[in-house]
């Protein structure tokens, strides 16, 4: 099974692209998300999922482990397959996932094509106990659209992991701290600290 490939940008397609490694292309599936941010040329290091099929072998390509792991998880829901879960995530971060998972807000995972209504309600639904464990991770994790900006991301890395850890450290748990952060994103926008997002949150757990 191929779990990472590092190579070269040979070419880019509309849901894929090849990588060159060492004189061999591979075609790997990827979300729009991540296709935007290559061009050939490119050197490119994607942590792969491999799927296999009786009548194909296919690859998927993502940016971090996180957002392999998001694929999985999204595929654990009724009505996702492999091609819904690359579109969730081609519209939606995997910390802007786990944000509207926490506020439950399936609005915004509606907005990717191919999800309506009720799978989006159910996506938030069936996954919002994995969310806050799934968002703390992605925080630490480097992504390269990070620098992209995107709807309702996470201000800074840093400080809203060091938000949840400590909401987390006076008792609250993980899920109640994780969507605490989210509305304090929310309400402050980019450029908030680290203490602001805990004062924030603190006001919202007390509501």
């Amino acid at each position: 099974m191929i779990g990472k490939l590092r190579g070269k940008v040979d070419a880019i397609g509309e849901s894929h692209l090849i990588i060159d490694v060492n004189g061999v292309g591979y075609e790997v599936q990827a979300s729009s998300r991540t296709l935007r941010n290559l061009k050939a040329g490119d050197e490119v290091s994607l942590t792969i999922d491999t799927h296999v099929r009786e009548d194909a072998i296919r690859l998927y390509g993502f940016t971090s482990e996180v957002e392999r792991t998001w694929f999985r998880t999204l595929q654990s829901i009724q009505g996702v397959g492999a091609k819904v879960a690359l579109a969730v995530l081609g519209t939606l971060s995997p910390q802007e996932l786990a944000n509207a998972i926490a506020l439950q807000n399936w609005a915004v995972v509606e907005q990717t094509q191919g999800v309506g209504k009720k799978l989006a309600q159910r996506i938030v639904m069936e996954l919002k106990d994995k969310a806050p464990a799934l968002s703390v991770a992605g925080l630490n994790v480097p992504m390269a659209s990070a620098s992209k900006g995107g709807a309702g991301g996470m201000p800074d890395n840093n400080a809203a992991a060091e938000a949840i850890s400590a909401l987390t450290n006076l008792g609250y748990q993980p899920m109640q701290a994780s969507q605490a952060v989210a509305v304090a994103t929310q309400d402050l926008g980019d450029g908030a600290d680290t203490a602001k997002l805990i004062r924030r949150g603190l006001r919202e757990l007390a509501r």
